[in-house]
């Protein structure tokens, strides 16, 4: 009886882990998305204001972009604030 309890408890921690599992990585691949057509944007920004496209600084503003959307702030407020602080960081 008591093999069937700790094959139950290990099988059950096994499925737990997957499922957080698969929950991390499907939060990794949105964050992924995100990225990718916030990087795209900074590129269309950066082309139109006549500036020399920086992967550096084009991740820095998308970590920020990022970091403050998740945090709960709105879309266009977290544009707004990392475009500031890029601006003011990148002396743009």
């Amino acid at each position: 009886m008591r093999s069937i309890t700790k094959h139950f408890v290990l099988g059950s921690f096994f499925l737990l882990l997957g499922f957080l599992n698969s929950e991390y990585l499907a939060e990794t691949e949105n964050n992924s998305i995100i990225n990718l057509f916030c990087i795209e944007s900074f590129k269309v920004e950066i082309s139109k204001a006549n500036l020399n496209y920086d992967e550096k600084i084009a991740k820095d503003t998308c970590d920020c972009y990022l970091k403050e959307f998740l945090n709960s702030t709105s879309h266009q407020n977290s544009i707004d604030k990392c475009k500031l602080e890029t601006k003011q960081k990148f002396n743009f």
